[in-house]
């Protein structure tokens, strides 16, 4: 029986490419999905259902906090994941991810409230909240690996984007669900049992899920490691000893994107519905149609991140975010459905003009054989403090100085942080990457195109 390209580490086809990053992009909208409804429910019911006894702000903010539970986890799930998947394999994280992500949110839909069980009602949400976290702190740097490991050369940035796109499929998901029951629901109905359909539908989704991805090939550049006896024993204990500079790089500059991500889907639908008293309704399809803006800027971006060099773009991004977000509060202000998405419009332009080129960059600066501990360890810890901590923090703000300039300062330093931190980061290292994984393949179809640059950006001098 002849050896498949996986095992034998050859280039992959076009056609199994293009299947490996519609199964990323698949896989993880259902991620997200999985994980969007928590925040969407948290804004909404869980304040209520799991924490009555305590005031509005408080139990908006308790709520949050259950929130915030699953980005602790989430670097937990990388570092957890990341060992196994850099040690047994990508495809068979990506599986055990969706398991873990999908069980503990059908059982958020069937848990019962703090009026049927007490205490006992926030602190099992709690500890599924973990669980959820444990599963999408696993699963972006497998898809994400999936995908740039399996891209030809010159298209890391574009492959590397589809992992990407469940974010706003996953939030254009998770609010659609919503708007129906809001919709169609009085708000005692909601409350009591219609919020949990989101969640119990996470069921079929799951099962979709792992279906595809049990069909898809692992990574001809793991294959390659793993046939040749290279797989790192500890890998994140080799990541802090030997690249501590770029871990501390990459968790700054992964912070941003994640902030803008969170300000847009969770913390502009608490703002608008609590402070400037929007329908939920309103809101629900503000973030519905942002998300397609936000899932199309993300293409462009990520494309753009080939052709004129990911550094470039992702700084660009910073810059565009600085400058967006006083408008942007300045039109959801305004309270008028158009208005309120225009403002919406251009916070998911700006945040993933950086998101899409982020995986590849992410995944490129560290070597295959720690790849996949890298570049989660780096994602997740930046969405710990830009998705977790953000929402709290931009509330905490706005409750201590009852302006929305305050949240509006906030985004703008994250985005200089984020700015200077991929200023910092040698360019060598991308390149470096890129060259090891064609070198690694070792088949003469994985050499680039007559014309085509690995990356078309100058050399930094910041090395």
């Amino acid at each position: 029986m002849g050896s498949t390209p996986a095992a034998s580490g050859r280039a992959p086809s076009q056609r199994r490419v293009t299947t490996v990053a519609l199964a990323s992009y698949i896989g993880t909208t259902i991620e997200w999905y999985d994980f969007f409804i928590y925040g969407t429910a948290a804004t909404l019911v869980f304040g209520k259902q799991f924490f009555p006894t305590i005031s509005p702000v408080a139990g908006t903010l308790a709520a949050f906090g259950t929130f915030a539970v699953g980005f602790i986890a989430r670097p937990l799930g990388g570092i957890v994941m990341g060992n196994f998947g850099d040690r047994v394999g990508r495809k068979s994280m990506l599986v055990v991810s969706l398991l873990t992500m999908g069980i503990a949110t059908t059982l958020v839909g069937v848990l019962p409230g703090y009026a049927a069980i007490g205490i006992l009602a926030p602190i099992l949400l709690i500890v599924l909240r973990l669980g959820q976290g444990l599963g999408v702190g696993g699963e972006w740097g497998g898809a994400v690996l999936m995908a740039v490991e399996h891209a030809p050369p010159g298209k890391r940035s574009f492959y590397g984007m589809f992992p990407q796109l469940g974010v706003p499929s996953g939030i254009f998901l998770s609010n659609l669900v919503f708007v129906p029951l809001n919709t169609w629901m009085s708000p005692a109905e909601f409350q009591a049992w219609g919020w949990r359909i989101p969640f119990l539908l996470s069921l079929v989704l799951v099962v979709v899920g792992i279906v595809i991805r049990l069909r898809i090939e692992e990574s001809p550049v793991f294959a390659t490691i793993k046939s040749a006896g290279r797989r790192a024993t500890l890998p994140i204990v080799e990541i802090v000893r030997q690249t501590p500079g770029r871990l501390i790089l990459g968790c700054m500059f992964a912070t941003a994107p994640p902030t803008m991500g969170y300000l847009t889907s969770i913390y502009m639908l608490s703002y608008a519905t609590r402070q400037l008293h929007v329908p939920n309704a309103t809101m629900l399809w503000a973030i519905v149609f942002a998300s397609v803006v936000w899932f199309g800027a993300t293409v462009v971006s990520g494309t753009l991140g080939d052709r004129l060099g990911r550094r470039r773009v992702y700084m660009t991004g910073a810059v565009m975010c600085a400058i967006a977000v006083f408008p942007a509060f300045w039109l959801v202000e305004m309270r008028t459905f158009g208005m309120i998405f225009l403002g919406l419009v251009l916070l998911v332009i700006a945040g993933p003009t950086m998101g899409g080129p982020q995986p590849s960059i992410l995944s490129s600066m560290y070597p295959s054989h720690i790849r996949y501990s890298g570049a989660s360890v780096c994602y997740q810890i930046g969405s710990v403090v830009g998705g977790g901590i953000g929402p709290i923090l931009a509330t905490a703000l706005f409750a201590a100085f009852h302006t929305s300039a305050a949240v509006a300062v906030y985004i703008i330093g994250i985005s200089a942080l984020a700015f200077f931190a991929m200023l910092a980061l040698p360019q060598r290292l991308l390149r470096e990457g890129d060259e090891g994984d064609r070198q690694l393949v070792g088949d003469e179809a994985a050499e680039p195109a007559q014309g085509v640059a690995l990356e078309s950006e100058p050399t930094s001098r910041y090395r």
